[in-house]
């Protein structure tokens, strides 16, 4: 799975922000062609985001294209004309259930018969919380072979149930929007895809956004959807190990390797006792800061 700390939205049509998206430290870059893009701009915006692709084919950035829904008038359309472009991954907004994913994945069946080898054969990146009933369909969703990232939105969500604010006083998702968070990231988890936190509206936040992007990073979530460039060193730093989170993994493995050989797998270090678990962790934890490491060099 590629490294996707920061997924930056891109709206399909700006023209200064599609200048703007080659020179971002966004691990993927998102081109919207949804809620950003009036309905009489839809066609323009895709044309722009195709052309787009097409000059920027060697970007180190993962590209993503949300598509308009696909039962919407421009959905399939969409589909079928970013994926003539080299598009690495398709994002699929307000999914409602596993048909829409296997419909989607049967027609980029049939267009990839026809694709050239150089060109990706696109994964899906799925909001699957829009609609309330949605939610419950999450762990069917995430579990077809096609998808390899899971996210949730607030936002529409907020409106399906007739919310009138997602946060408290203190800036704290309300419990309903905090279960949804939470049961996006189980979802994703139980199917072995990417869990995606969702944005953070608050542009002028720095302070709050690092905070949320750090509980998220401990909740599980292994990235975070971004929506103004200077929100992505934020999340880029949130989700990357530390170098004392790195060099207390690699003193662990160490202690494991020399505890296994006396036949322990459980025993004391700095003052807690560890097995199993613990050893996982540190592993992967080191694995992902050799990720990042690798593509950064």
């Amino acid at each position: 799975m590629r490294l996707r700390r920061s997924l930056h939205f891109v709206p399909g049509a700006n023209e200064k922000m599609l200048a703007k998206a080659a020179g971002l430290a966004a691990d993927a870059l998102i081109f919207d062609l949804e809620d950003s893009v009036t309905p009489e701009a839809k066609e323009t915006a895709r044309a722009e985001v195709c052309a787009w692709l097409d000059d920027n084919a060697g970007s180190t950035a993962e590209r993503i294209v949300r598509i308009n829904p696909f039962d919407s008038p421009w959905g399939r359309d969409d589909l079928e004309e970013v994926i003539q472009h080299g598009v690495d991954g398709i994002m699929l907004p307000k999914v409602l259930s596993r048909e829409t994913v296997v419909a989607v994945d049967s027609l980029l069946q049939q267009a990839e018969k026809t694709l050239p080898d150089s060109l990706p054969r696109p994964r899906l990146l799925l909001i699957g919380t829009e609609e309330a009933g949605a939610v419950f369909n999450l762990p069917q969703m995430a579990n077809h072979p096609r998808v390899d990232g899971l996210t949730w939105g607030g936002e529409d969500l907020s409106v399906s149930l007739g919310a009138r604010r997602k946060r408290d006083s203190n800036g704290d998702y309300l419990e309903v929007f905090g279960f949804v968070r939470s049961y996006c990231l189980l979802a994703a988890a139980a199917a072995g895809v990417q869990p995606v936190d969702s944005v953070y509206t608050d542009i002028r936040d720095l302070a709050g956004l690092c905070r949320e992007s750090e509980t998220a990073a401990d909740m599980g979530f292994t990235g975070k959807l971004t929506i103004h460039p200077d929100q992505i060193e934020v999340v880029n730093a949130a989700f990357t190990p530390s170098a004392e989170e790195i060099e207390k993994a690699t003193a662990l493995l160490a202690a494991f390797e020399e505890n296994r050989q006396q036949g322990k797998q459980a025993f004391r270090f700095e003052g807690a006792m560890v097995d199993v678990p613990h050893l996982k962790r540190a592993q992967h934890l080191l694995a992902v800061a050799a990720q990042i490491a690798a593509e950064n060099s």
